[in-house]
């Protein structure tokens, strides 16, 4: 009978994250990379062209230093900035004048390298998730702007000092769960009951910490919630044998662990595994490390096996996964040491194109709309561009950022190994309206008719 139960459940939370992902509307963004979180818009009516000056800026807004992105749902914004040192704030903002409606705030004391927020929000019928610098997770209802319920995913597990870069989670809604990597002693990921905050399971560590978030894909038609780890960091070792980095794949309602690729080199892993289709996963990473392209087959045993179907040192991305478009994968391959620009790569591993630094794309910002992706390089500008794999094929292009990054003496460092110019957070697309931010302000900008 409990066998019965859990497929029956397991039927109709796939059946909700369908819904839930076909019923996504143009006019929405509401979770980190959109609403299937693979950097993919249905918004239709892109325009081909700007004028000289870009597209139209509806709005602006003043916004902390940092690198977290907004959602958008029913016509309101949702960032969750930061006052660096001080606190976590979240921000509701009215998508058609940038004028802020309401705002909640809590404690969140200390700073690190990059300083600044990290983190994209969640919204899920009344609620808005936010997950801050110090692990602090939090239930905000939409309509009396107060929480409902909050945790703390580091502490809540054993942690203690928090990670070199802080929490950097963008929570995950499935069904009734709210998915988060804890990544603290005592738990790897964690998924709470999103009304009440209660835990429905946890898994063990799965590994050394990263800055990815979990994600769902399919393999053989059924999800599977896949997070990625981290390989030993060279510069901050915390044991003297070298470990590689872990991608796993789960049961999303149970937590049950089905399987492990364990071969995964990349001592910081920031972006998330992405569905590349017919079993096959993509993991990329930054710091001259690549891609490793995996599938999962089930076997004669019932039990999920492992392949790698190809590593690759010329295709990488150190924020965020890529986007996928028509068989072929695109990019912004820009590491400490190498500036590849914006690389395109086939579903077989090779390489098509790079643009290097002509023009350079440096841990930017992409969406796939309308068959065409609009991409920010990292830095001031802002592309339309035609994906091809037979060139780089830019439409428009127009300077709509900010410069400056962390800019103060104590972030020299940062700012030497980062750049002066980082506005490396993810954008969101809604309503025909493009939100994208620096190190100081949010834009709204009109790209779509």
């Amino acid at each position: 009978m409990k066998m019965k139960e859990h497929y029956g459940k397991t039927i109709l939370c796939a059946l909700g994250w369908v819904i839930l992902m076909s019923g996504a509307r143009a006019d929405d963004w509401p979770q980190y990379l959109g609403p299937t979180r693979n950097s993919v818009s249905p918004q239709k009516g892109i325009l081909r062209n700007w004028s000289t000056n870009g597209p139209e800026v509806l709005w602006t807004v003043a916004v902390g230093r940092g690198f977290g992105g907004p959602v958008v749902k029913d016509g309101k914004v949702y960032l969750l900035d930061r006052e660096d040192k001080v606190a976590d704030k979240l921000r509701c903002l009215d998508l058609s004048t940038g004028k802020e409606l309401w705002q909640f705030a809590y404690d969140a004391p200390g700073t690190v390298m990059f300083p600044g927020s990290r983190s994209v929000p969640a919204v899920d019928g009344q609620h808005v998730y936010t997950c801050g610098h110090n692990g602090d997770l939090y239930c905000i209802n939409l309509n009396t702007h107060k929480p409902v319920w909050n945790k703390n995913v580091w502490k809540d597990f054993g942690g203690e000092r928090i990670p070199f870069w802080a929490i950097t989670q963008c929570p995950l809604i499935y069904g009734d769960l709210l998915i988060v990597a804890s990544q603290a002693p005592e738990a790897g990921v964690v998924a709470y009951d999103k009304l009440t905050g209660e835990i429905k399971w946890k898994t063990p560590p799965l590994g050394l910490i990263s800055y990815a978030s979990p994600v769902i894909v399919k393999v053989d038609g059924k999800d599977h919630l896949v997070m990625v780890t981290s390989s030993t960091n060279p510069f901050q070792r915390v044991r003297p044998e070298n470990e590689l980095g872990n991608v796993v794949g789960m049961d999303p309602l149970t937590g049950e662990i089905l399987w492990k690729y364990n071969k995964w080199e990349c001592h910081i892993s920031v972006a998330p595994a992405l569905d590349a289709g017919e079993n096959r996963i993509l993991i990329v990473g930054g710091y001259e490390l690549g891609a490793t392209m995996i599938k999962v087959e089930k076997q004669a045993d019932g039990r999920y096996g492992v392949i790698e179907l190809f590593t690759t040192k010329e295709f990488g991305d150190q924020t965020k996964p890529p986007i996928l478009h028509k068989g072929h994968l695109y990019a912004q391959y820009g590491t400490n040491n190498r500036r590849d620009g914006m690389v395109c790569l086939s579903m077989g591993g090779q390489i098509m194109w790079k643009t290097r630094r002509a023009p350079d794309f440096n841990k930017g910002s992409m969406i796939l709309a309308d068959g065409l992706i609009l991409a920010t390089d990292g830095a001031q500008t802002l592309y339309l561009i035609e994906p091809d794999p037979a060139g780089f094929k830019p439409l428009a292009s127009a300077k709509v950022l900010g410069e400056g990054g962390t800019g103060s003496e104590n972030d020299a460092m940062a700012s030497r190994v980062g750049g002066q110019t980082q506005n490396w957070a993810p954008m969101a697309l809604a309503d025909g309206k493009l939100l994208v931010r620096d190190q100081t302000r949010m834009k709204c900008l009109k790209i779509a008719q």
